[in-house]
């Protein structure tokens, strides 16, 4: 697998590398070992989700969990396409308030890696979206957070604009505070 640090620290586009015939291909999505020996982080997976979107222009996000529940995930597009983002939301990161955002789907295979202390959230470009997510923190409902996706301080750039999909939980989240 090809790790590519991002410029928000702990952030990573991961590549597979496939190893093809005339049946398709294989390749490792996910080893522990590997990415430990390859960026420093030990990534222990403690739940597989997974995110199924009727719609494009479906928006979910910008979710994290409160310490000390705080939660490390690595996002993959199994099915359809989504751009993806990162937001860094720790005080003491020369990051601080900055996002990227990727394209990862089903053609591609990249995968997203998000630190602790960093929101996530994403775009369904196409219809029937369906992403797996590894995370190394169990859900706790009380440590739930958000940053309300369109929060003006952060202004991060969705693609699509119009005809938009999304909970009202996540239409609520406050706007974030310095």
């Amino acid at each position: 697998m090809i790790y590519k640090k991002l410029e928000i620290k702990g952030a990573y586009l991961i590549e597979i590398e496939p190893h093809e015939d005339l049946r398709g291909f294989f390749a490792r999505g996910f080893c522990r070992k590997e990415m430990k020996e390859k960026t420093g982080i030990d990534f222990e997976v403690c739940q597989s989700n997974i995110s199924y979107n009727i719609k494009k222009g479906t928006i979910r996000g910008m979710h994290y969990q409160i310490p000390p529940f705080e939660e490390m995930k690595i996002i993959s597009c199994v099915k359809g396409a989504i751009f993806d983002v990162v937001l860094d939301l720790r005080k003491d990161s020369p990051t601080y308030l900055n996002w990227q955002g990727f394209e990862l789907n089903e053609i591609n295979h990249k995968m997203l890696l998000i630190p602790k202390g960093c929101a996530h959230g994403f775009q369904s470009l196409k219809d029937e979206t369906v992403l797996n997510y590894l995370v190394s923190q169990y859900y706790t409902p009380n440590a739930d957070s958000g940053v309300r996706y369109n929060d003006p301080l952060i202004n991060i750039d969705f693609p699509i604009k119009e005809n938009i999909t999304i909970s009202e939980k996540d239409k609520n989240h406050k706007n974030w505070i310095i």
